[in-house]
Parts: structure tokens; sequence; C-alpha cells
């Protein structure tokens, strides 16, 4: 970056002490920080609609003059603002009733404003409710093309696109609003111009058909036309997404040519008995990706992979593969999971399939009696124990592996990076198998994990059945819990839900004892019915949930305890009460825990209320599919992306400026694969057509992010 784009803003012309600090406040201190303050959309007005031509029902931007102005009504609470915008072909009205008071502040006779919304019918004539506006000039001439217009509308027929910038209030009562930023970026552009640096290689500009920099910047601020706004927003977009993926190509290769790690060279009689004693066929994605974790660990440089399965796909049953391998190879093995209820169904799977082939497997929890917690810390240490299943209580001091090769974590985003780091030290460079249950969206895999190598079960067993999911409203309770006790008749088992959020916990947990009760005494009163939740002791749960899986309590009613880790092949039936309130990931989470065995399942989403336009979305999408990689990418969206790397990923990211995880799936892919490429022939940026992405690189990622190292 050249030294005249690194200038504190206070130098603008336009911008000034005052000015500078609401620009601070922002994260604008140089002129570089302005150059990346990118329009939060535009006004395209080469495509405006005059007032007259204006049609009911549709979505247009109108622009025109304020000529008349009126607050209705005294009462702060029913007040209605209508602001009477004309243009050359006619009048319309520009109404609210939120904020009322507010916008007759705020418009006045005589702005100028460009107005968007659905266009609505009142007395024949069109009206906006609550449009979004822009205000263009307060009455007074417009600067934005350089030079004050005699008349303000004379701007409005020129066709250009005109950015609209995100504003703050403060930054709208300095005079700091669109049209004044617009002003200083005119400045700026003018002068900036010669001072960018392309900052990627001729070859890669031209193989991947990318604008050139300083045009791109130009064009984002000011279109001269849509296909040149496309091509800079396109340029800019991939430029950030490929230097967030070299960031993880630099880090990838480190850990490849720097992390060694035991090569896991041995497959046998672990791994054979195992396969031998299979009573049923694995799925082919279940094999692939044994193979591609057999690959890593015989390699020689340390496994860093994340193994992605939906609910019910199997995952389980790799990870022992996995666990095999390194008991073949004499090293020891720890499985961590993020809760006593998870760590606990974990051990007792796995000691159904290890402990016939005549390994030693132990549990270790918080809850332990102190005698046979030391008896535990002996055995891991002396190298007995040879697979260790537990939650944090890993990662304590006093715990000791002899020769710890594979460490397995479970549902690893409720972990802390931290968490994580302190299991795989327990040992030097163990191999690393990271699991999770919650179908991560693609752009996400490629952004939250993009240092690891990722591995999918996209293929579920044979003889599992879809789950079919009915949404349905309070009123109609009664034919779920009829639709129960049918399958209870059956000799099935149900589970029946609430939800607990922070907020309100100790209410949720009153209403769920409170439905519990009414539940066992009035409703399945010829079978015993259970009660789980977080406030319950350790043991206490783990003596309901052992009641549920023997088969002796019927019913399970519970929070959100019972989301993951509990498998009853026999239950297949589940009622979600108030849907609404969980997150789409949380609702697939919990439908998993039925339809584990051959038996038809069920799951009916009960909500209350009217639900909103998202809501509706997230129950429709449960009720239409069952593909946990589809749910992620509708929750995605509904939700967005979010802090890309997050605090926990690297303590330093901020998200993304331009690029939206949402919409820019081949652009990222583009990117990625470029990156990659790159940092495979040139590991350390050092070949003369690098020099440009190195020096980049260096000043803008490498010291605010301290992930990767360039040499």
């Amino acid at each position: 970056m050249s030294e005249f784009l690194k200038t504190d803003i206070t130098y603008l012309k336009g911008v000034g002490p005052k000015r500078a600090e609401l620009l601070y406040a922002q994260n604008i201190r140089a002129f570089e920080d302005l150059l990346n303050y990118f329009p939060r959309r535009y006004l395209d007005k080469t495509a405006m609609k005059s007032i007259a031509a204006l049609r009911e029902g549709e979505t247009a931007t109108v622009v025109g003059e304020v000529r008349s102005v009126k607050l209705f009504g005294d009462d702060w609470k029913h007040q209605r603002f209508v602001a009477q915008l004309w243009d050359k072909t006619g009048r319309i009205d520009l109404v609210w009733f939120q904020g009322a008071r507010y916008f007759s502040k705020a418009i006045k006779e005589g702005d100028a404003l460009a107005a968007y919304g659905k266009v609505g019918m009142f007395n024949g004539r069109p009206q906006l409710t609550h449009p979004d506006i822009d205000k263009l000039s307060d009455g007074k001439p417009d600067e934005t093309d350089g030079e004050p217009q005699p008349n303000d509308f004379q701007l409005f027929n020129t066709g250009k696109i005109i950015a609209i910038y995100p504003t703050t209030d403060a930054m709208k009562r300095a005079g700091l609003n669109t049209r004044a930023i617009r002003r200083l970026m005119r400045n700026l552009i003018e002068q900036a111009t010669p001072n960018i640096a392309e900052n990627l290689p001729s070859y890669l500009i031209e193989r991947e058909n990318l604008m050139e920099l300083w045009e791109a910047y130009r064009e984002i601020h000011f279109p001269s036309s849509k296909e040149k706004l496309e091509q800079a927003r396109y340029r800019l977009k991939w430029t950030e997404l490929f230097y967030m993926q070299l960031l993880f190509a630099l880090r990838k290769k480190r850990i490849e040519t720097q992390v060694k790690a035991t090569p896991f060279e041995v497959v046998g009689d672990y791994v054979k008995k195992l396969y031998e004693s299979l009573p049923y066929e694995m799925t082919n994605a279940q094999k692939r990706v044994i193979k591609e974790i057999r690959a890593d660990m015989k390699s020689g440089s340390q496994m860093n992979r994340l193994l992605q399965g939906d609910v019910g796909s199997g995952k389980t049953l790799v990870a022992i593969f996995a666990m095999m391998i390194a008991l073949d190879n004499k090293a020891q093995c720890a499985f961590m999971a993020p809760t006593e209820i998870l760590a606990t169904q974990h051990y007792i799977t796995l000691k159904k399939f290890v402990e016939p082939l005549g390994a030693k497997i132990v549990l270790l929890v918080g809850q332990q009696r102190k005698k046979l917690r030391e008896e535990l810390l002996a055995s891991i240490a002396s190298g007995e124990a040879q697979i260790v299943v537990g939650t944090h209580a890993l990662i304590e001091e006093k715990v000791e592996f002899k020769n710890l090769g594979l460490a397995i974590i479970d549902e690893q985003h409720r972990f802390g990076v931290m968490q994580r780091k302190a299991l795989q030290d327990k040992a030097t460079n163990p191999h690393i198998l990271l699991m999770t249950a919650t179908p991560i969206p693609r752009t996400l895999t490629m952004t939250q994990y993009g240092d690891l190598d990722v591995s999918i079960i996209d293929e579920m067993p044979k003889n599992r059945k879809p789950i079919i999911t009915y949404l349905r409203h309070e009123s109609e309770r009664d034919e779920v819990l009829r639709k129960i006790k049918e399958e209870i008749r059956k000799g099935r088992q149900a589970y029946i839900v609430y939800p607990l959020v922070e907020e309100s916990e100790k209410v949720d947990l009153a209403a769920a004892v409170q439905s519990y009760e009414d539940l066992k005494n009035n409703v399945f009163d010829e079978c015993r019915v259970g009660l789980i939740h977080g406030k319950m002791l350790p043991y206490e749960k783990e003596d309901e949930m052992e009641m549920f899986r023997s088969g002796k309590t019927r019913v399970l009613v519970g929070t959100t305890v019972i989301e993951v880790g509990v498998d009853v092949p026999n239950a297949t039936i589940m009622m979600i009460e108030h849907a609404e309130r969980f997150g789409l990931a949380q609702l697939h989470q919990l439908r998993g825990r039925v339809g584990r065995g051959s038996e038809q399942s069920y799951c009916y989403l009960v909500y209350g209320g009217n639900l909103s336009p998202d809501a509706k979305e997230r129950l429709r999408a449960m009720e239409q599919s069952n593909d946990g990689f589809y749910i992620s990418e509708v929750d995605a969206r509904l939700r967005g992306a979010g802090n890309i790397l997050g605090a926990e990923q690297s303590g330093h990211v901020s998200d993304l400026k331009i690029a939206n995880l949402n919409e820019d799936y081949e652009t990222l892919r583009s990117a990625k694969r470029a990156a990659f490429e790159l940092v495979a022939q040139d590991p350390q940026l050092r070949k003369p057509e690098h020099q440009k992405v190195r020096a980049y690189y260096l000043e803008h990622y490498h010291e605010r992010f301290g992930l990767a190292d360039v040499g």
C-alpha cells in the first residue's frame, strides 16, 4: 500500500477533526479505509420509474421533490405522517405510522428524496407505506457530480447509478449523510487512483478475467454502468476471498511440512477383527472416509480432519476404525464429548464394539468417586486404558497419557479453541479428528475450517427410513398426543421436548416440569413418563436415561439436553413444543433422536400464535427435508453468515467487507482453488511474480491474524 493511502482521514478535503472522530468510530482512520467503505446498495437511476408509470403491487424506486408534509393525530401512539412527493408526471404519498414524529422532523418541504417500496393504492392515488428513503438534498443543490446544479432534478435525468452508503444517526446529525460521503469519496478517488497498487499477479488477473484494482475501486463507488459495477464487485469480492483462503493455504502447508506425527503404518488385528465383526455392510461413503483417514494417519504429518455427517449417518463407526488403526500401532486414543450424557452414550456404544476385540476402554467424567478416579488415572498413565472416553475431565492437569496418538473431539463446535488445544497438548502432535453431526454450509466449511481436510458422509445406512415431519398448531396438540399413544401401544417409545432459553430459563423450566406432571397424570397414565433437564444432577440424568434406554420409561419429557447423544432405536416419535423458538440446526439435531431403528418414525413440530416469515420458512424447511446440508444452507441464509472466522478461531478477524458467504459460493470456490494452487507452487511466496501477493499479505493479514507464517 502506498504511503498516500496510509494518510490519516483528517487530511482529506471536507473531513476535518469533528468528522474524523465520527469516521474513526466506523474504523475509517486512513484513506485506504474510506476506499474500502463500500456502498450498502445503489439507486439505479437508469431504471427508475416515473410516478405516473407505477402499478399497484410492484416494488419501485421513485425520485421527486417533497411539496407538502403533514403530521396527523395528537396521541403519539396513533400518529400518521404523510409527505407528498412530486415528479414531472404526478404525485405519490409517502406514509408512516411507525416513527411518524421522527419523520415529520426529518423530512421538510423542498427536500429531494428517493423513495423505495411496494406500491399501494389509497383513494385511487399511489402510495408507499414505510418506504426506504434516501435524502438526496436538503432543498439545496446537490454537488455529487462535482459542481452544483441549478436545479436538483437535472441530476436525476443523467441515467447514473448512485451509491448509497451505510450511515449512523450520529453521522447524519453531523451532516455526514450518504450524499456527503459520496462527495468525500469523489475527492479521494481522484487523488487515490494513481496510488492504488495492484495486489494480484498479472497471470491470475488474466486467467480469472478480473478487472484491474484501480478501476474496480472507481466503479464500485461511481459505477459507469451495471456491467462495470458487477465486474468491480466480483473483482473486490474475489480478492477478499482469495486472501482469506491464502491464509488457510499457508497455515495448512505449514502444518503438513513442519508438524510431524508418528506414522501409523500397520493395519493389524484390531482393524481386521472389527471389519469381520460388523453385522451389516458399511455405506460407500463410510468406506471412502475411512480410506481418507487411513492415508492421513500413515503420512507422517499430523492429521487435522473434520468429519461431517448427518444425524445417523454412521460417523461413530468411522471413528472406531480410526481408533483401531491407532491401537494397531500401539497408541492410545482420547474421545472427548461436550456433555456427560453424550460421553456416557459414546462409551456404551464404543464398548459394545471394542471390548469383544480385546481393547480396554474407560470412561472419565466429572462426577466420579475418588477411588475410581485414581484407578482410572493410573490405567491411563500406564497405557493399560487404550481408549479413554470423557468430557472436559480429559484435559485436567492430572490426566496423563502414556502414548496418546489420536484425539477425537465430537460436536467440536461446542468446545472452545483452548479446550481443543489442551487435549492436543496431552501428547506431541497426536492425530486430530473433529466430528460434527451439525451439517455446516459449504461456504462456512471453506471459511471456518479452511485449513482442515474435510470428509463428508453423505449417504445414510440402507435400513434407515426418512423421518416424516408434520407442522401442527398448538390447537391440534390433542391429535398429536393421540398419535404418540398409538406408537406407545405398538411397543414404541416417544420424546416430548420443551424449549429452554437463557433469558427465560426459570419460566421455561417451570413450564416443562408442569407439562410433565400433566402428561404423567392425565395423558400417559398407563405407562412410565420420565423427565430430564439440565438442572438435574449428572447421576439423576444418567439414571433417567438408563430407564429410557432399557424401555422401562416409555415417554421421555425433556429440554434440549437430549439434543445429542441419545441413541434409542425403539424411539419412533417426537413432539417438539413451541418449535418456533428453536433454531433450525437445533430442530434438526433433536429430530435425529428418532428414526435410529428400522421402523417408520415421526416428528411433530407444534407452534403457537402467528409465525413470523422467518419462523415459517424454518419450520417449512424441516417439514420438507431430512437433508441436514440443505437445512444448514437455509439456516445460514436466514441467520446470515455472521463473523467468518470468529474470535474463537483467530482472535482478531473482522467480518468480510464486501463478499457475502450466502451469495458468493462460486466466487469463493474459484478464489480458494487459486490460493491453494499458488501456495502448492510457492509455499514461501518467494517467486518474483508473487512479490505483490507476499507484500499485501504481510501488510494486511499476517500481523493482524497471526495464523500462518510465510518464512
